[in-house]
């Protein structure tokens, strides 16, 4: 298998693996998420090792090594973006693997095992048109103040929803136009689904219109912004009216 191939493969085993976990009935509450998430890593960090002994690797649930930097191939992984959607059996959580490439985010697929989809970088789909009103995602519990203003701006109407990569995903699937977040992420949070989406053709940035940077040695990544093309500099001038950071 190539790169994404063997992303894809491995982000929909892992889903598979995690809707067995849940189905088995014998876990409840946060002893679900903390059983999903460890089996569902063991299972991407040894395949990932295995596979590609030579790359790097960063997961959420495993420490990290500064190893990684010396790399210039590092694969990034969330083994259940959206525990506590995973847990209420809800369709927006999802499985990221992703492989940076010299710090940019270049091979990803995310699964969404509630939907039973895969999206991948090397197979993108075109976006249908947008509609006449803009859709922005948000955050089911802590919408960022930022996108409640931009969306106020810009007239769009907020959907809330689960995890990142739901949300990116949503975007990709066009089933949203707008996914912008200020409210602290991580790499393993955006890595995979920045990867997919910019295959779609989507822009992919920070919220001040800089690169995403990947494998960094922090690797807090508190903001991105996902859109199509056309809604990027609408998106960074309602920031600026509003006194955010401006491309």
């Amino acid at each position: 298998m190539d790169d994404a191939e063997l992303a894809a493969h491995l982000a929909h085993v892992a889903g598979r693996i995690l809707i067995e976990i849940r189905e088995a009935n014998v876990f409840s509450g946060k002893a679900l998420g903390k059983a999903g998430d460890e089996t569902a890593n063991q299972f991407l960090c040894h395949a990932i090792r295995e596979q590609r002994p030579g790359d790097g690797l960063l997961s959420e649930e495993c420490k990290d090594t500064q190893e990684r930097l010396a790399k210039e191939r590092v694969w990034i992984i969330d083994p259940v973006d959206g525990t506590r959607e995973y847990g209420e059996a809800r369709a927006d959580w999802a499985v990221h693997v992703g492989l940076a490439i010299d710090g940019v985010a270049r091979v990803g697929a995310v699964a969404l095992p509630g939907a039973n989809v895969v999206l991948r970088s090397d197979r993108p789909a075109p976006l249908p048109p947008a509609p006449e009103k803009l859709r922005m995602v948000v955050s089911r519990t802590r919408p960022a103040k930022e996108a409640v203003a931009v969306a106020e701006a810009i007239g769009a109407e907020l959907i809330p929803m689960g995890s990142a990569g739901a949300k990116a995903m949503a975007i990709v699937r066009g089933e949203a136009d707008i996914y912008l977040h200020s409210g602290g992420q991580y790499e393993w949070d955006s890595a995979a689904p920045v990867a997919v989406a910019s295959a779609t053709g989507l822009h992919c940035s920070r919220i001040d219109g800089s690169p995403l940077r990947y494998n960094q040695r922090d690797v807090y990544l508190p903001d991105l912004l996902i859109c199509r093309q056309e809604h990027a500099q609408q998106v960074f001038a309602a920031m600026a009216a509003s006194g955010f950071p401006q491309a």
